[in-house]
């Protein structure tokens, strides 16, 4: 959990209204402003006791994936949006606690991910959080993790002696919940548990790898971690946990997890449902009534074009928005001709546009829509010829 004490916020409400710009920035919207459909009738005559909760935070998901995952109004449509969410079943003595979650509904590819873990982490700089580490891991599909849960299953029967007589009968029922709460503890025969990665696929590694690739490219470091684990009722694939180091015990305090939770939003809705999320928690502290946030008219709009510019499409949006200039996007949009669309109906004074060329060279073209004029600008000097144009900042 985040400590506002530990931030450059000087309470909760700045910390969140800072959290929600930077995630508007990036194309999030409140869930609140999405047309719902129906909840399906799933939700109303199934129980969520059905479901097998491996993590504490498991049961929560449910709910988020009820609120964003049936505002989906067509199998094409791919939305982002952010919600806040009391934390439940808050340990006693703990302080007060919310969460920010972010979520990527209708995107099957990797590049979901690596959004969520971009404003995650852009999220927790901004607060002054220095060098949080990023865990990760891949549970693969159903029938990869149903080989390691058997394979982990044969594990604990082998350590059953050694495992406390509380989680004992866990371990029968559960394997993958045990298995997490020996990590939590630090059993020391975890070093010889199967690990998850172990089970992929060759579609499934290459599938892991391109979400690693896009994490390099942007510069965020990670470490590969097997403990970073979750229900395969509700998970799939990539599983990741952000952390900061507590200066005053030296321990190691995760403060955001996330992941592709298709499993869950497919039950939800009835069908294949690709979905994606990330909950950011933080400390309650005060008053946390948000004021309507400002959000500034954007006079550009950033196009990519091809899977190189994509993979560096995070870095010219980081760039201007620590420049502190607002531009229009939709990164989940691959085809440039639904992005130029797009840009029409936002009505646009210039395009940045980087092709598989710009992205190799580390440049942008800025092009003037009333007259087609165009100039390639280096990234690292984007803010500044710009500003030529006098054009809106942000707060």
């Amino acid at each position: 959990m985040i400590r506002i004490k530990d931030t450059r916020y000087p309470h909760t409400a700045a910390f969140l209204a800072g959290a929600i710009r930077t995630a508007e920035y990036y194309g999030f919207v409140p869930v609140e402003s999405l047309k719902k459909q129906r909840v399906p009738a799933f939700n109303a005559n199934r129980r969520d006791t059905e479901l097998l909760f491996a993590r504490k935070d498991e049961r929560a998901l449910v709910h988020a994936a009820k609120n964003c995952v049936t505002c989906v109004r067509s199998p094409q449509e791919v939305i982002l949006a952010w919600r806040l969410n009391a934390t439940p079943n808050r340990e006693k003595g703990s302080l007060p606690a919310q969460t920010l979650e972010l979520h990527v509904i209708g995107a099957p590819h990797a590049f979901a991910e690596a959004l969520l873990i971009v404003v995650a982490n852009a999220i927790a700089s901004d607060a002054g959080i220095s060098s949080p580490t990023l865990y990760i891991n891949s549970i693969g599909s159903h029938e990869s993790s149903n080989r390691f849960i058997r394979d982990v299953g044969t594990f604990l029967r082998k350590h059953l002696e050694s495992i406390s007589p509380a989680l004992r009968p866990r371990a029968a029922t559960d394997p993958l919940g045990t298995l997490i709460q020996l990590f939590e503890k630090g059993h020391p025969a975890m070093s010889r548990a199967p690990q998850a990665m172990e089970y992929l696929t060759e579609d499934e590694r290459r599938r892991f790898w391109d979400l690693l690739e896009y994490l390099e490219v942007f510069g965020i470091p990670y470490e590969l971690s097997p403990r970073v684990l979750g229900s395969r009722d509700f998970w799939a694939h990539t599983l990741f946990e952000l952390a900061l180091r507590d200066q005053e015990t030296d321990t190691v305090v995760p403060f955001a997890f996330g992941g592709r939770y298709d499993p869950l939003a497919s039950r939800v809705m009835s069908n294949i449902t690709p979905a994606a999320t990330v909950s950011i928690m933080f400390e309650t502290k005060g008053k946390v009534a948000l004021k309507d946030l400002e959000r500034p008219l954007a006079a550009l709009y950033f196009a990519h074009l091809g899977l190189e510019a994509r993979r560096r499409s995070f870095s010219v949006l980081e760039t201007l928005r620590r420049a502190r200039i607002p531009v229009h996007q939709s990164l989940m949009n691959e085809r440039l001709g639904d992005q130029m669309e797009h840009a029409r109906k936002k009505k646009v004074s210039h395009l940045l546009i980087m092709g598989h060329k710009e992205a190799l060279e580390g440049t942008v073209l800025v092009r003037e829509v009333a007259t087609n004029a165009q100039e390639s600008v280096p990234v690292v000097e984007l803010p500044s010829y710009l500003r030529r144009y006098r054009l809106p900042e942000t707060v």
